[in-house]
């Protein structure tokens, strides 16, 4: 099974079910499962105007998350991709709608439009006062005559939700609501489809490719466009949402569409503002899942003209357990390193045979960032090249400024400047190393004699044996040999980085929670990293 799901005509009800129990008693259902899945308020008197959304599941945690006080009074819940039945919506009308009336929140789709619609009509005929808005906020395709209704439809949500609240009457909500769709626009992109539970995935989108307005059903989007990464995308998504977009203050929601990880969201939410685009936002609702498809991995924006009065409505506190809130953009003031942590750093001293040896040496590990990222995916989290890279360029770029004229300060050196820009445990222990390698050089050890005294100090705190697979089993080896020569040394280090690919056990770093078929004929990283560094010297 591809899903963590239980049974596929369960799902939806199971859903529901664990979303009303996590959200403390502030929700609660209509019976008539599995035909009527209804969502509404638990603490709902009828005593003001109801707002009534819903659709096919999928999309969570709309509708059912938005649920609560300040935004919808029920959500109703069709299969997913379906939209739910007449009969359905007619009950979350009735069963929360009161003299003041209900406002019904539809997307723009068929399905939705019909039953929703309907069930509005038959609502009219009990004697209730019931009016419908159609969300149709999406730009990717602005010659349909109906667009399709996605992520801003969660604008008209909070706003007329808000008002409802404050008790406008139906009327002003309905008015509030069509203001509100006027003024949105979104556009979504992903890097692949999404996959419905019991059905064949369709893998459209090839392996470097990105689809551009694709929406929130899986729908096939605009074109496909080479994948080139954050700042790319939002560039291409910028392009549409400013086409015919008034040059006024926005407010921007950025939706994770249920695969991309938070780092993803944080990062593209980051290059948003720092955009074009970003000029005009002066408010931010996210980044988070609000309404995905379910593991799609991509994402939406969704930008709102503010009018007067919209930002005390945005910032009306809600009692629905998924809405994220929503926040001023401001930059933050950054505050300086504490006493201690900005290092007494050695004067800059010029020396190009040095400079030439270092950059020389960053560039082999720049050069296999890759392969030791590959290496590292075997035995650990597949970063070690990637830790190293980073170290590498940022030691390139700090160059001028190291004390190259002065061995002894600059082991010293390269270790404060390593302990600043290379993470994880392999930053802080050659940090150590670089740091015991100056102090014994200072009092007048030979380069030989300084890198080993440093090597012994980094196995005394990390705690790293010959035999625990890791560098020490290239470099012990190499720095014994390094007084015969540099060849020698190359050749030992090859030796022990080999030898790793033959232990099955790990006793340090992250390849101690590997078990021993994963581990067994891939050489450790590290190791390997220290081999090639060797052996470009001895070329």
């Amino acid at each position: 099974m591809e899903h963590f799901i239980n049974a596929k005509e369960d799902m939806v009800t199971q859903a529901i079910d664990g979303t009303i129990a996590a959200a403390g008693g502030k929700l609660t259902r209509l019976d008539g499962y599995p035909h009527i899945r209804v969502v509404v308020r638990s603490d709902w008197d009828k005593s003001k105007v109801a707002l009534v959304s819903g659709g096919g599941s999928g999309h969570e945690p709309a509708h059912a998350g938005f649920v609560g006080e300040g935004m919808l009074t029920a959500a109703v819940c069709g299969d997913v991709f379906a939209s739910p039945s007449v009969d359905a919506v007619l009950a979350g009308i009735l069963a929360v709608t009161g003299p003041a009336g209900c406002l019904l929140i539809v997307k723009n789709y068929t399905g939705d439009r019909l039953n929703f619609g309907l069930a509005a009509e038959r609502a009219r005929a009990f004697g209730h006062k019931v009016s419908m808005v159609i969300v149709d906020d999406d730009v990717a395709l602005p010659e349909l005559p109906q667009a399709r209704g996605v992520a801003g439809t969660l604008f008209v949500h909070k706003i007329a939700g808000a008002m409802a609240e404050n008790g406008a009457n139906l009327e002003a909500c309905t008015l509030a609501a069509e203001r509100v769709i006027k003024a949105t626009r979104s556009i979504g992109m992903s890097l692949d489809t999404c996959t419905v539970p019991g059905s064949l995935k369709e893998d459209r989108i090839p392996h470097g490719m990105a689809e551009l307005g694709l929406g929130i059903h899986g729908e096939a989007g605009v074109e496909q466009v080479a994948s080139s990464g954050a700042k790319d995308a939002i560039a291409l998504m910028s392009e549409k949402l400013a086409a015919g977009m008034p040059k006024t203050p926005h407010v921007a929601l950025v939706n994770n569409l249920g695969g991309a990880s938070f780092l993803e969201m944080s990062i593209l939410t980051e290059t948003l503002l720092a955009s074009d685009l970003g000029g005009q936002i002066r408010h931010v609702i996210g980044p988070d899942a609000m309404m995905t498809a379910l593991d799609m991995h991509g994402f939406s924006i969704s930008l709102m003209e503010l009018s007067n009065g919209d930002e005390d409505l945005l910032a009306q506190p809600v009692g629905a357990p998924a809405w994220p809130g929503c926040n001023r953009v401001q930059i933050p003031d950054v505050l300086p390193l504490p006493d201690g942590l900005s290092p007494i750093r050695a004067p800059a001293s010029a020396h190009e045979p040095t400079k030439a040896f270092l950059t020389a040496c960053c560039n082999v590990l720049i050069a296999s960032e890759a392969d030791l990222n590959l290496l590292d995916a075997k035995s650990g989290d597949g970063d070690t090249g990637s830790t190293l890279a980073t170290a590498a360029r940022a030691l390139i770029d700090a160059m001028d400024t190291l004390p190259l004229a002065d061995h002894t300060q600059l082991y010293r050196a390269i270790g404060l400047e390593l302990s600043q820009t290379m993470g994880g445990s392999s930053g802080v222990l050659l940090a150590i190393f670089f740091a015991a390698a100056g102090d014994a050089s200072s009092s007048g050890l030979p380069m030989k004699d300084a890198l080993q005294t440093g090597l012994a100090r980094m196995r005394q705190i990390g705690g790293a044996n010959p035999g625990d697979r890791t560098m020490v089993d290239a470099l012990l080896p190499a720095l014994e040999e390094l007084g015969t020569g540099v060849a020698a040394a190359a050749a030992a280090a090859r030796k022990g980085a080999n030898y790793t690919a033959t232990l099955t056990s790990a006793k340090a770093g992250r390849a101690s929670y590997i078990n021993a078929e994963q581990l067994d004929g891939h050489i450790d990283p590290g190791a390997e990293a220290v081999a090639r560094l060797f052996e470009h010297l001895a070329s």
